[in-house]
């Protein structure tokens, strides 16, 4: 897919949105990858009195990303779970816009991200790559290509069968 030059880089309907929070195992290593593998920048680190980290908050992109450990006194008593936990699965995929999803990828994988779906073109509009982290967590990774009205989604999407 080609996008025109007067595309927006994030669809207006995502540039708002809910902040999500995931807990893990070990943070600081979930810190260190999400660093290696998709160039985070971690914001706030506020460590858990009993060791760990209660809370943090990275960026990816232009994401903001709570985190923390499942293991510490705080999490514990608000039942917090991390995938592991819970035999590997997860209810929760993080969506991210990236300006190079095909990059992004690469790193990733390079990093210990296991590749779901490769960078791939999609009916809706975006170019996408779906990842599990270390941690169990799923990202999808969007590049936004082309903006599309209702009905150009729904003729491709029927196309796509």
């Amino acid at each position: 897919m080609t996008g025109d030059s007067t595309q927006t880089e994030i669809p207006s309907r995502y540039r708002y949105a809910v902040i999500p929070h995931i807990m893990v195992d070990d943070a600081a290593a979930a810190i260190d990858f999400y660093q290696r593998a998709f160039g985070a920048r971690e914001d706030i680190r506020i460590d858990a009195p009993g060791g760990g980290i209660l809370h943090a908050e990275i960026t990816i992109g232009r994401s903001t990303l709570m985190l923390g450990d499942a293991g510490t006194g705080e999490a514990e008593a608000a039942a917090f779970a991390s995938p592991a936990s819970l035999g590997g699965g997860t209810s929760v995929a993080l969506h991210v816009f990236v300006p190079d999803v095909d990059r992004l990828a690469e790193r990733a994988e390079a990093a210990g991200a296991e590749i779901i779906q490769p960078p791939k073109d999609m009916f809706h509009g975006d170019r996408t790559a779906i990842l599990k982290d270390p941690c169990g967590h799923m990202w999808v990774f969007l590049t936004h290509v082309a903006d599309l009205s209702q009905e150009e989604l729904q003729r491709r999407l029927a196309a796509a069968g």
